[in-house]
């Protein structure tokens, strides 16, 4: 099982109210409902494996040297020599380092590598496992892994994790008419507002799955704004024709990596924490009792 930590904390902090704090009045939503996320899906999934994969670099910048608009909305503050500051609420920075020392103390392995997203750390764990992967992500995005021959599916939070859309190549289909891989093409077609990816003019989603549909994949369409005795519109002919160095290059933008070099790390999911006295002062320090004993009876089982 791997996570998309920070979709998985950002929801728990607009998903737990902020009136849940530390005994020194620090809120600690964010931190209390990723542990609770992690014992429901321990719970309910039991994987061998779990992998917190972390963004080490939230806007990477070949990624931005290829599409400039990428994220860029989300930037808070620039710097020249390391990843620019993303904009996040001011109560939940602080609860960042927490949930990382907390992850420590438990034993959950947190991956994250130089110069890339944590979307580049799934795809190449995903690409490396040998057995089935459940990936627990609240971003669409991580559709283009999901691959029924291997076993790659999506677990897509709904309400909480305790309600989650298994998403596989039938339901793909069906939502968007696509499979994994196929779902590169429609999200750069379509683009993503969310991401600063702009997608080509006039072709929203609908339009885009009808194209896929029709000419296959991206070079299929693309092969058909040149034949001039294909079903393109003229506009849709158009539109893509000037979009032709977008085209060119959101295909890297959007696809993750799958040849991330990552640190070693211990993968199995523990029975017991690592750091008993570490965890025992963090639960104490930042009121986190609860959660913890859910956790750990979560990881006992």
């Amino acid at each position: 099982m791997l996570l998309d930590t920070a979709s998985l904390y950002f929801r728990a902090y607009y998903g737990v109210p902020d009136s849940v704090r530390a005994p020194d009045g620090t809120p600690v939503n964010a931190v209390r409902g990723l542990l609770d996320f992690i014992a429901r899906l321990v719970q309910d999934h039991r994987p061998d494996d779990l992998v917190a994969c972390w963004d080490n670099d939230w806007r990477p910048q070949w990624r931005v040297d290829l599409i400039p608009s990428y994220k860029a909305h989300r930037v808070a503050e620039e710097h020249e020599l390391g990843p620019d500051v993303e904009e996040t609420p001011d109560t939940l920075d602080p609860q960042v380092p927490v949930i990382e020392e907390v992850l420590a103390a438990v034993g959950i392995a947190r991956v994250g590598a130089d110069g890339y997203e944590a979307d580049d750390v799934i795809g190449t764990l995903t690409a490396q496992a040998e057995g089935p992967v459940d990936i627990v992500t609240g971003d669409r995005d991580l559709f283009q892994l999901v691959d029924d021959a291997r076993e790659r599916r999506v677990l897509y939070p709904l309400k909480g994790v305790g309600t989650l859309q298994v998403t596989d190549e039938a339901w793909l289909r069906e939502k968007y008419g696509v499979d994994g891989p196929g779902y590169v093409d429609l999200a750069l077609l379509r683009g993503d507002p969310s991401d600063g990816l702009p997608g080509v003019p006039g072709i929203g989603e609908k339009t885009a799955a009808k194209l896929l549909a029709t000419y296959g994949d991206l070079a299929g369409i693309m092969a058909a704004v040149d034949d001039r005795t294909s079903k393109l519109t003229p506009s849709q002919r158009k539109r893509l024709d000037e979009a032709r160095a977008y085209v060119a290059v959101a295909p890297k933008v959007v696809r993750v990596a799958s040849d991330v070099p990552l640190p070693a790390f211990d993968a199995s999911l523990p029975s017991a924490p690592r750091d008993p006295g570490a965890l025992k002062e963090l639960a104490e320090r930042w009121g986190l009792g609860g959660a913890v004993v859910r956790l750990l009876s979560a990881l006992e089982r």
